[in-house]
């Protein structure tokens, strides 16, 4: 087993749902098949990723990772679980994972928040921030040597780390070098999808309804308003695709009130600088996560909360529910298999 978990911590790379080839028109999905890998119901998991060889590794809430993969033995999934991911005996929380082609990256949300750097069963601590505010809650990388990981705000700004040494440092930005923060402004550490990267191109949406904008790897920042409502702090964007530069989509709503699917969808075709509402008063409500599905020319969405499964084949304008089943968040393989976590478990989806 201990070979198997050195492997594919060795080989873990993210799947980026990044440059996607278009088709000529999209498809219609009718259902989805789920099956679910069982852990501690008592855990949260929001954290995973689809590796290199296809295999998913995930973060939980208790401070372990974990694996699923594809066994030729007995042709079936299994599950490696728990894997330490700590140096020592300290209980993170982990909601962010992200990876290069060399080492995996876990981050922890609250004060002390804490990043490791990991390498087969080396697990090093390369950054830690202690500010009573600290709270990280989504990371990505852009290639192999930098990456981002974004929080809520200690002082007047967002709370942005960029590596550009693969991960061995981590500098926090200066509120001089961001947009000027609203009022205890963060993101929902929901799904870990908070960031989206196209080429040097990262979107970040936040609790307060806004997109910022880097168009060179964040260097410089520019913030956009959305329409998504934002009328109370458990209220705002809680996960954002991009399909290309152009093409977006992002989801939230009011987890308080899941029902509610007012101004909680919302998409733009121009690169993030405007956003329009889109399924208006139609479900699906509040949603932790939406991913683009590759080879879908931009039009087909999935969205995962914990109140179901949604789909959507003509960019978000209409829904279609395809499941009860509640997760949190979803990583998708190829246009008909995805992998979703929730509550206490990691579930494989096959969409027909």
């Amino acid at each position: 087993m201990k070979r198997i978990v050195l492997l594919i911590l060795g080989v873990v790379v993210f799947f980026s749902c990044g440059k996607k080839e278009a088709v000529a028109k999209s498809r219609e999905l009718n259902e989805v098949f789920i099956i679910n890998h069982q852990l501690d119901s008592l855990l949260s998991i929001r954290a995973l990723e689809i590796t290199k060889d296809d295999n998913v590794f995930f973060l939980t809430s208790n401070g372990y990772g974990g694996v699923v993969y594809y066994s030729d033995a007995d042709e079936k999934s299994n599950v490696v679980y728990p894997i330490p991911m700590a140096h020592d005996s300290v209980n993170n929380n982990f909601r962010a994972f992200a990876a290069t082609n060399y080492n995996g990256f876990a981050l922890s949300i609250a004060s002390p928040a804490r990043l490791y750097k990991i390498k087969n069963d080396e697990k090093v601590l390369v950054y830690q921030e202690n500010h009573p505010k600290a709270f990280y809650d989504s990371m990505e990388f852009w290639n192999d040597q930098e990456g981002i990981a974004i929080g809520d705000s200690t002082d007047d700004c967002l709370s942005v780390i960029i590596t550009r040494d693969g991960g061995n440092t981590w500098k926090k930005l200066s509120c001089n070098d961001l947009p000027k923060g609203t009022e205890n402004e963060g993101a929902f550490a929901a799904s870990d999808t908070n960031i989206a990267i196209i080429g040097n191109n990262t979107w970040v949406a936040t609790t307060a309804s806004r997109v910022y904008y880097s168009p060179d790897k964040g260097e410089t920042w520019r913030v956009y308003n959305t329409p998504i409502v934002k009328a109370k702090e458990t209220e705002g964007i809680y996960s954002i695709d991009f399909y290309d530069e152009l093409n977006g989509f992002a989801i939230g709503g009011d987890y308080t009130k899941p029902d509610n699917n007012a101004a909680n969808k919302i998409r733009t075709n121009d690169g993030g600088k405007t956003w329009q509402l889109v399924a208006q008063n139609q479900n699906p409500g509040y949603r932790s996560c939406v991913q683009y599905i590759p080879n879908g020319n931009g039009k087909e969405l999935v969205a995962v909360g914990f109140k179901g499964v949604d789909y959507s084949n003509d960019s978000g304008d209409s829904w279609k529910h395809l499941s009860d089943e509640g997760f949190y968040t979803i990583r998708i393989l190829n246009d008909s298999v995805a992998y979703a976590a929730g509550a206490g478990r990691i579930s494989k989806l096959v969409f027909k």
